[in-house]
């Protein structure tokens, strides 16, 4: 959307050509998955780069549509100063979760949308594989990932999710052995904080019987396989 506030220094479009554009990413300190650079030469290969034309409503919202379609970009913003500069600020896609299969691999935004995979996003998310399809991909698992984000013990622990099917879906813990079978991916608050407390107070069990696979498929019971 064009900012009403910023055109609000100038109510009517200048004979002065635009001098400069400003590029603004927020939090490109912690991520930068879109450089100025990158959008700069968007805005030239679209033919709207505004630097030596009038600035008018039209070309800022042209702008603003069109860095916002760029796939790395969750939105953006363009205002004119009073000195004829134009400024574009953009807010960019955050993954949640990353599926990997054979031959493709995506992202999942914290907008539940497909986010492509590049080599510059590197953010730590969880991983999912197997038969996964982008509706369970979006939406259960999507949540998954944000719960376990939020989840402190967890967060550092699992590694990543496979999905046999929606009614079986399997956990792996960091440095492997033992797998955690969820079932399907249903109360996992419930059935992790049972594993939590199995975890802490069978620490010792659990090492000494080699324990392959922990199934906390059942209500009140962790049921250990070697």
């Amino acid at each position: 959307m064009v900012c009403a506030v910023c055109w609000g220094y100038r109510m009517r479009p200048s004979d002065t050509p635009c001098t400069s554009v400003t590029y603004v990413i927020e939090d490109e300190e912690e991520r930068l998955y879109v450089t100025p650079r990158e959008l700069d030469q968007l805005l030239r290969t679209e033919k709207i780069h505004p630097v030596g034309h009038t600035i008018d409503r039209g070309v800022l919202h042209r702008i603003e549509e069109t860095v916002r379609r760029h796939p790395m970009v969750r939105t953006s913003e363009c205002y004119a100063t009073p000195r004829n500069e134009v400024r574009v600020r953009v807010t960019q896609r955050i993954p949640l979760l990353r599926v990997v299969k054979p031959g493709d691999a995506y992202l999942i935004d914290t907008d539940r949308k497909v986010m492509q995979a590049r080599a510059s996003v590197r953010d730590s998310v969880l991983i999912a594989t197997g038969a996964v399809g982008v509706q369970i991909a979006s939406t259960q698992l999507a949540d998954f990932a944000e719960w376990l984000q939020d989840n402190s013990y967890w967060r550092s622990r699992v590694d990543h999710v496979t999905v046999q099917s929606p009614q079986m879906v399997y956990l792996y813990l960091r440095g492997g052995q033992p797998r955690i079978v969820m079932g399907a991916l249903n109360g996992y608050p419930r059935k992790l904080a049972k594993l939590r407390t199995f975890f802490e107070r069978g620490a010792e069990a659990t090492q000494d019987k080699h324990y392959t696979e922990l199934d906390v498929r059942f209500r009140g019971q962790v049921i250990g396989r070697k």
